[in-house]
């Protein structure tokens, strides 16, 4: 399921850190944390806990909030409305919908680091229509896919383009794997084609910390051939690695 939330700026601050996707995790991990018992339950035992297991069960699109201006040198957006939105979503039943909206309004929160961000505070949540599924799907990412291969010879991870051979079978593979760990689907016939040229895309997560780490993925066009379900787990909890800091968000082309 999805949700666009809008917030309004309730501060004077304007400047946002341009790598700010890992601040917006941060906060909707603490939202989850504010569910109740069952339902905290549920997100641990499939992915999402202290544990830092391997899938979460979540995803967010790029943050809307209009045309900044950009201090390069700062690494800052200037925001100059009002007025932003998100899209999130979760890989969980529709039952859950009303629950999941409720988490999220009337949150208030602080988006950035000690030096640079801004207030929100939501003011509207709704939740977004699913797509008619179909086993043959088309999607356009928003956020980049990162695919991702470390050998015992690399000290950091290569971060591999769809030019790269291996970039196909490896993806596919975690796109299965994530499947069978999440919802128990074995043997799922799952066949990518790209459909366009790609862009390299990428920022850092864990920004000002010693664990800071950029990432690179990439934007495309894809074909994804997959059982429905697998196209309903992609929808709600991302495409990519690290889809739980902001990588991997797709929409039906």
């Amino acid at each position: 399921m999805r949700i666009k939330v809008t917030f309004n700026r309730t501060g004077r601050q304007r400047m946002l850190p341009m790598d700010y996707q890992y601040y917006i995790s941060a906060w909707i991990y603490k939202v989850i944390r504010s569910a109740d018992e069952d339902f905290a339950e549920f997100l641990h035992n499939k992915g999402y806990g202290e544990e830092n297991k391997a899938y979460k069960l979540f995803c967010f699109d790029r943050l809307e909030f209009g045309k900044p201006k950009l201090w390069k040198e700062k690494k800052l957006f200037e925001i100059r409305q009002d007025a932003l939105e998100l899209k999130i979503s979760f890989d969980v039943k529709e039952a859950a919908s009303h629950f999941i909206k409720g988490l999220f309004m009337d949150q208030e929160f602080f988006l950035g680091n000690r030096f640079n961000g801004i207030d929100l505070k939501v003011v509207q949540v709704a939740v977004l229509p699913e797509p008619d599924y179909q086993e043959t799907m088309r999607y356009k990412l928003r956020t980049p896919w990162v695919v991702s291969l470390k050998t015992e010879q690399d000290r950091h991870p290569q971060y591999l383009s769809p030019s790269d051979e291996r970039f196909i079978a490896l993806a596919e593979k975690h796109i299965s794997e994530k499947a069978k760990t999440i919802h128990g689907i074995t043997d799922a016939a799952i066949e990518l084609n790209i459909l366009s040229d790609s862009k390299r895309a990428g920022f850092r997560i864990k920004p000002d910390t010693p664990q800071e780490s950029r990432v690179v993925g990439n934007l495309f066009e894809f074909e994804l051939k997959a059982p429905i379900a697998v196209h309903q787990m992609i929808y709600g909890a991302g495409i990519s690695e690290k889809s739980a800091v902001g990588f991997g968000w797709v929409e039906e082309k």
